[in-house]
C-alpha cells in the first residue's frame, strides 16, 4: 500500500569530489609512463606494485563498500521477483549497502550516461550562459535515431534549460550541444567524462558519448552497479541537479530567440512512487531498461540502480527499482 511520505534531503557520505577539478585534457585521463632508463637501479617490479597497491587504495576510499546497510536496519532476505540482470542499493547516508546482484559486472547503460554529462556541466558553473543550439544537432539525432527534446537549431537556452532538456525526457540533442560547448567537441568532452570516471574510482567504467548512445557497438559505453551507485550519490550532492531530476514536467515559454518546449521526465517513480526524488533512466537494444533511482521514506534515504531489466513494457526499470525499494522500505527499523 502507498503512503504519502516526507521528502529528505541525502545526508552526504563523504566528499567525493572534493579537491578535484572537472576541466582537463583528453591527455588527462591517463598520465604518462616512462620506462626506466637501464642502468638506473629502478626496481622496476616493486614501483609496479607500489603504483598497483596506491590505485587500489584510492579505489577502495572512493567506491562504497558492503558495510552494515544502516544502524536500526535489519536486513532480512532479499527482494523478489527483480528480474535486473545487476543491480545494487545502499543506505545514502552511510553508503552500506543492503542488497545487490553482480555487483561489479560490466554492462551497457544507455543514458544513464548523461548523469556524468550533468555533473561535468554543473561543477563547471555558470548555469545561466546561454549557448547556441549548433546546425548540426539535427544531423547527430537522425544519424543516431537518438531520443530527442525537439530542440530547434538557431534557439538559444540556458545551460540550466539544456540540462533540463538533456534529464527529464532524455535528449540526446540537448546532450550533443552541451558536449559540443564544455569539450570543446564531442571527444574531448568524452575524455574528460572518462576522467572524472578515473578520479571516482569507477575503475569498471567507460564512455564513447555524451549521451549513452550505443556506437561505435552497443557495449562501447559500459559501467557497473558498484561504479554507477558512486556517479549517483556524487550527482545528488549537488543541488542544481538534484533539483532537475525531482520534476515530473518542465516548459518554458516561448520567449525571444527560442521556441516553447514541454518536457516530462522518463522516470516513471517520479509523481508515482511515494518519495522518489530521481535520477536517470537508460535504455538500448543491449542494455534493457536501466535505471539509476533514489527515494526517501520516513527518514532514510536510499540509493541503487538496476541494470538490463527485460523489456516488458517501458517502465519495466522503474517496476524493478520499485520492487527493491518496497523490500528495503519494509525492513524492520529499531
Amino acid at each position: 500500500m502507498r503512503v504519502a511520505v516526507r521528502l529528505t534531503a541525502i545526508a552526504a557520505a563523504g566528499s567525493i569530489l572534493a579537491g578535484t577539478a572537472v576541466a582537463c585534457s583528453a591527455a588527462a585521463s591517463a598520465p604518462p609512463r616512462h620506462a626506466p632508463r637501464s642502468g638506473a637501479g629502478v626496481n622496476v617490479q616493486a614501483a609496479a606494485r607500489r603504483a598497483a597497491a596506491a590505485r587500489a587504495a584510492q579505489t577502495a576510499r572512493a567506491k562504497p563498500t558492503p558495510a552494515p546497510a544502516s544502524p536500526g536496519v535489519q536486513v532480512t532476505g532479499a527482494p523478489s521477483e527483480v528480474k535486473a540482470r545487476g543491480g545494487v542499493l545502499a543506505n545514502a547516508a552511510t553508503g552500506g549497502l543492503l542488497w545487490s546482484r553482480d555487483l561489479d559486472t560490466e554492462r551497457p547503460i544507455g543514458s544513464i550516461a548523461k548523469v556524468m554529462t550533468a555533473l561535468l556541466v554543473i561543477q563547471a558553473g555558470n548555469l545561466s550562459r546561454q549557448i547556441r543550439v549548433p546546425q548540426t544537432v539535427i544531423g547527430y539525432v537522425v544519424k543516431y535515431q537518438a531520443d530527442s527534446a525537439g530542440l530547434h537549431p538557431g534557439d538559444v537556452l540556458t545551460v540550466q534549460q539544456l540540462l533540463e532538456a538533456m534529464l527529464l525526457p532524455s535528449g540526446c540533442d540537448a546532450a550533443y550541444t552541451l558536449a559540443t560547448y564544455y569539450g570543446p567537441g564531442i571527444p574531448a568532452f568524452v575524455a574528460k567524462m572518462n576522467a572524472a570516471a578515473q578520479r571516482l574510482g569507477m575503475t569498471h567504467t567507460h564512455f564513447t558519448s555524451p549521451d549513452g548512445l550505443p556506437y561505435p557497438t552497443e557495449t562501447s559505453t559500459f559501467s557497473t552497479p558498484s561504479d554507477l551507485l558512486t556517479l549517483g550519490i556524487a550527482a545528488m550532492k549537488l543541488p542544481a541537479f538534484r533539483s532537475i531530476v525531482a520534476q515530473h514536467i518542465y516548459q518554458i515559454p516561448k520567449g525571444p530567440g527560442h521556441h516553447h518546449y514541454w518536457w516530462e521526465n522518463t522516470n516513471d517513480l517520479i509523481g508515482s512512487y511515494p518519495g522518489a526524488d530521481g535520477i536517470k533512466t537508460g535504455y538500448t537494444t543491449a542494455a534493457l531498461h536501466c535505471l539509476l533511482f533514489e527515494a526517501s521514506r520516513d527518514g532514510l534515504t536510499l540509493i541503487g540502480d538496476v541494470l538490463g531489466s527485460p523489456a516488458t513494457g517501458p517502465a519495466a526499470g522503474a517496476d524493478a527499482a520499485a520492487k527493491v525499494l518496497n523490500w528495503a522500505f519494509s525492513l524492520r527499523r529499531d
